[in-house]
């Protein structure tokens, strides 16, 4: 009867995924390790941008806030994740430890990394614009961070060559997957690109798509009055309002306006 044996051939099926998974997954010290790192990486992040937002509500007085010297100097949390970032990277290449110590490391070293990329936008622009809407330039870079290091973690190779033979076949499938990433990063969508050498489908989707309007795609091959350009920008407005309820969700609503750039230094008559 068909019936009773669709569920155990299901079972089965199951079954011998979740042994390979687990097999595979975590099975060596340096992919532990990146897996604590990145776990540590998120953890810091969560914690120190919800620490910022309690600082910035007025409701929350409970908060001990940022830390400031006796003469009032404002001490950035960057300044502890570069400091945890070095002193970790030196003693890992120092000692070269084994389990556990190097994934105690990993793990202050996602620390360090968490606190360091938080503040992105300010050693980007060495202007402090955390709540400005160029701030958003830090939670992008975290995002980022965490996709690739995620794809790393569970094991996916960029640009996998394991079937290739010949010197056509292997150059045949490096060219491929260059050049739909690239097509992704001219059209402007950078993480479509960076998930494209792990992710074959991803860049292939962001590549036949449309372009984000100012992009350097769109400023080469769309027409300024053009039906191509004006779907481009209606998408694009779709997609970055999506975006901002979702970053004002995960990481605060900008409160501050966007610094005004210093003018350029006249030259002396």
């Amino acid at each position: 009867m068909p019936e009773t044996h669709i569920p155990s051939v299901a079972v089965a099926a199951a079954s011998s995924v979740s042994i390979n998974v687990t097999g595979d997954f975590l099975g060596t010290g340096s992919q532990r390790a990146g897996f604590v790192l990145l776990v540590a990486f998120l953890g810091s992040w969560i914690f120190i941008r919800t620490s910022a937002r309690l600082i910035r509500d007025p409701k929350v007085t409970w908060w001990p806030g940022s830390v400031e010297t006796k003469g009032g100097l404002h001490i950035h949390h960057l300044v502890w994740g570069i400091c945890t970032v070095l002193i970790t990277g030196f003693l890992s290449f120092a000692l070269r430890p084994g389990s556990p110590g190097l994934e105690i490391l990993a793990a202050f070293f996602g620390i360090g990394t968490g606190l360091t990329l938080d503040e992105f936008a300010l050693w980007l622009r060495l202007q402090d614009v955390y709540w400005a809407n160029e701030g958003r330039e830090s939670v992008d870079a975290v995002i980022v961070a965490a996709v690739f290091g995620a794809l790393v973690v569970v094991g996916l190779a960029p640009l996998d060559l394991g079937g290739a033979g010949s010197k056509a076949a292997l150059a045949i499938a490096v060219a491929i997957p260059v050049a739909y990433c690239s097509v992704c990063a001219l059209k402007g969508k950078l993480v479509a690109a960076l998930c494209g050498v792990f992710i074959p489908v991803v860049g292939v989707v962001g590549a036949i798509r449309l372009a984000r309007p100012h992009s350097l795609w769109a400023r080469r091959f769309y027409r300024e009055g053009s039906k191509k350009l004006e779907r481009a920008r209606a998408r694009c407005d779709r997609v970055d309002r999506r975006r901002q309820r979702f970053l004002n969700l995960i990481a605060g609503a900008p409160s501050e306006p966007d610094p005004v750039a210093a003018p350029e230094p006249q030259p002396k008559a």
